[in-house]
């Protein structure tokens, strides 16, 4: 593994840590709350998530945290279901942003950063959006908008999106669930199926940037 990419994995986990401990010395905010908080709406739960999950990439809200609290709130299945139509729907408002008004990011801060994979978008979009989507090493808004200001058809790009995000998004949704789990014997399942989606994550990413012809230093 690349230097870089081993300080920005511990960087990650740092990062993580003090989150943790900066919650319990100060915020305190228990899986408990957030899981309460989001199922106070009642039977409209599932809408506000799904809601808040379309427009995150206008607010820059991280998508691993509200997929975490998905699994929290809705279980393991159904916050999986919830958080792909979610995502979907959010993949589909960057990839219209970027249509409507990115023609001029296109030719200023995209050329050169990701005219390679426009490219490649272009060619196959449903192929390679679906390759994308699985590695979730790869910035999920980044890549919306790249399709966005690429040729590659709508349709394509939803359906390539939905089908691409399903392994990573269960493996959240349960890590996110298994945080109230009864025994530990389900936390340890959930963090294991995460591990091994991340493992096949690390192994795909050099091949998937191999043949889109990407440079590391550009999709940090």
């Amino acid at each position: 593994m690349p230097k870089k990419s081993i300080i920005k994995w511990v960087a990650v986990i740092l990062l993580i840590g003090f989150l943790f401990w900066f919650n319990s010395q100060y915020l305190n905010i228990r899986p408990q709350e957030i899981r309460e908080w989001i199922l106070g709406f009642g039977l409209f739960a599932p809408l506000i998530y799904i809601l808040l999950y379309t427009v995150r990439p206008l607010i820059l809200f991280p998508a691993s945290v509200m997929t975490l609290a998905g699994g929290l709130a809705f279980g393991a299945l159904w916050g999986t279901v919830l958080t792909v139509i979610g995502a979907t729907g959010s993949a589909a408002l960057a990839f219209i942003v970027a249509r409507k008004l990115g023609k001029n990011m296109a030719s200023k801060d995209w050329k050169g950063k990701g005219e390679k994979i426009q490219q490649q978008l272009e060619n196959n979009g449903f192929y390679y959006i679906l390759l994308l989507r699985f590695v979730p090493l790869f910035n999920f808004d980044m890549i919306s908008y790249l399709a966005g200001i690429s040729k590659v058809k709508f349709v394509p790009f939803i359906l390539g999106t939905a089908g691409g995000m399903i392994p990573a998004t269960f493996a959240y949704a349960f890590l996110g669930s298994s945080l109230l789990a009864p025994n530990i014997e389900t936390v340890l399942m959930a963090i294991g199926f995460f591990v091994l989606i991340t493992v096949i994550s690390f192994l795909l990413n050099k091949k998937i940037k191999g043949k889109f012809g990407m440079q590391e230093s550009n999709y940090k």
